[in-house]
């Protein structure tokens, strides 16, 4: 039934919630996980008020690049901690969440979503929307979202 299964993880307590709960689906129906974070660069166009230097926003790009890679480590050390034996695949992605992690799903032919129902954007989603219910409501296949 769920042959793939993305998770997307973002280091926040619901995100590794997911991840358990993507391991169990895929232990239960013998499919792949694959683990996703979504680092969101800066960029003169998100920043137009704020002016910022290049070399600043390079360098808070190859940051958050660092902090993208520390995610997918630590959700790889979750997964053994789990004792998981099915496959296990681990990507990052650079854009806005909710349209990478879309994206995402349909360029891996993913059967289901599984993410966290808040994640470490804090205020900026009360005011924009939270990424796991844009995801619900555009995604073309089923979407778990765990609390």
């Amino acid at each position: 039934m769920f042959n793939k299964i993305l998770v997307p993880v973002d280091g926040s307590e619901s995100a590794w919630r997911a991840l358990d709960q993507g391991l169990v689906l895929s232990d239960k129906f013998g499919g792949e996980v694959i683990v996703l974070t979504v680092i969101q660069p800066y960029n003169n166009a998100a920043l137009l008020a704020v002016p910022l230097d290049h070399n600043i926003i390079s360098q808070s790009n190859n940051d958050l690049k660092q902090v993208g890679d520390e995610v997918l480590h630590r959700a790889e050390e979750r997964v053994k901690a789990a004792k998981h034996d099915g496959k296990v695949s681990y990507e990052m992605e650079v854009g806005h969440p909710s349209e990478r992690i879309l994206a995402a799903a349909k360029e891996n032919g993913a059967d289901a979503i599984v993410l966290g129902s808040r994640g470490l954007s804090g205020i900026a989603e009360f005011f924009l929307g939270s990424v796991s219910s844009k995801i619900a409501q555009y995604a073309a296949i089923p979407v778990l979202i765990v609390k």
